[in-house]
């Protein structure tokens, strides 16, 4: 789903988890009407205790709180925390819980992360509420405000309506309750001094805005094409126009994760793809500190920002979601940004990879075909 631009919006870069993790828990704790919570991890520990404790909190000050997890990603998250959830009022669901149907249907997961507060806050980005965002993976996230974050709410209760049980359904046509379940919707100012932006959603191969909006920016780059994505599978159409970019003399260049990384075999993969890239003039980084589990991408003065890795596999199964924004000031945090993680990543030498061991090109062999036969599953 492709939404319109929004103008007068203010938005604010959090690169790690030790600036998003508390801008997040500040606002649900000012919260004085509603909190929106959707993830697509969500497992027992650390983090998730403190997500229960500040959502708790909130709804024992008498806000509506409504989480919204997807039913794979958040299998981890165990009875006693579901249990704890539910006796403050807060109301749960699950989206697609793993069942004895389809293959195709099973592989479906909502992999969006939103957080929308009081209809005046939003924030995404790539986070989820599992220990591994407290130190071991790195992430960014970015808070809205303004005409978007009713986007974002929009993309939220759509989802949560659909995800009514029977029971749940019956009690709202009986009460002819047109909000089902949800409060009233509360809308944003509009900031004279804010930037232009919009909301981008993706749900399954049948609807990819946000494929079809990053393929029309890196046409049109200009100056600069810098993309990271922890999981590189890219298609065929993405490997094409960042080769022609590069050859017509934009300076393109990929963000991924080094050895650190949660699967490998995805890492393998993509790393069949290397050797045309770098031949067409793409430059390659991956990230040494930690596993980047961060989306983002800068074409010029556009930004997009959100749980979309713009890999096969999100792109033919998952509901996605990012923030577009198109703004000088935001595009240079997000530049300085990238260079910071240039500055402590390893650049691969397109000579020394041409020269690479018969070992690690079967292994981009091996996985390169897993990859192709599970992206063709329908």
């Amino acid at each position: 789903m492709q939404h319109e631009w929004r103008e007068g919006n203010r938005v604010t870069l959090l690169p790690e988890a030790s600036r998003f993790l508390p801008a997040m828990f500040d606002a649900v704790q000012h919260a004085q009407h509603y909190v929106l919570v959707e993830l697509y991890l969500m497992e027992s520990g650390r983090l998730a205790d403190k997500v229960c404790e500040v959502l708790i909190d909130a709804a024992k000050r008498g806000v509506k709180v409504y989480l919204l997890l997807d039913g794979y990603g958040a299998m981890g998250l165990g009875r006693e925390e579901r249990s704890r959830l539910q006796r403050a009022g807060i109301q749960l669901r699950f989206f697609n819980p793993i069942g004895f149907h389809s293959l195709a249907r099973n592989l479906s997961r909502d992999h969006r992360k939103i957080v929308v507060v009081d209809g005046d806050v939003a924030f995404t980005g790539g986070f989820g509420a599992v220990d591994d965002f407290l130190s071991a993976w790195y992430e960014i996230a970015v808070r809205m405000e303004g005409p978007v974050v009713a986007d974002w709410e929009k993309l939220f209760r759509r989802l949560w309506r659909s995800r009514l049980t029977r029971a749940e359904k019956e009690h709202s046509t009986q009460r002819h309750d047109n909000k089902e379940m949800l409060v009233d919707q509360r809308f944003p100012k509009r900031y004279p001094d804010g930037v232009p932006g919009r909301v981008m959603s993706a749900r399954g191969y049948r609807y990819q805005a946000i494929r079809h909006s990053l393929y029309g920016r890196v046409s049109q780059a200009s100056e600069r094409l810098w993309l990271c994505t922890p999981y590189f599978v890219p298609t065929f159409s993405l490997r094409r126009r960042l080769a022609r970019a590069a050859r017509r003399g934009i300076d393109v260049r990929l963000l991924l994760p080094g050895s650190e990384h949660d699967h490998p075999g995805v890492r393998y993969a993509g790393q069949r793809y290397y050797q045309g890239l770098l031949k067409a003039g793409v430059r390659i980084y991956e990230f040494q500190p930690t596993f980047i589990h961060a989306k983002f991408v800068l074409v010029d003065n556009w930004v997009s920002i959100g749980s979309c890795n713009f890999d096969h596999w999100n792109l033919h199964w998952n509901l996605e979601a990012n923030q577009e924004i198109e703004s000088s000031v935001v595009a240079d945090d997000i530049r300085a940004l990238f260079e910071r993680n240039f500055a402590v990543s390893q650049e691969v030498d397109a000579a020394a990879w041409a020269a690479r061991p018969w070992g690690q090109r079967a292994k981009e062999w091996v996985y390169g075909m897993l990859n192709a036969i599970v992206t063709r599953l329908k």
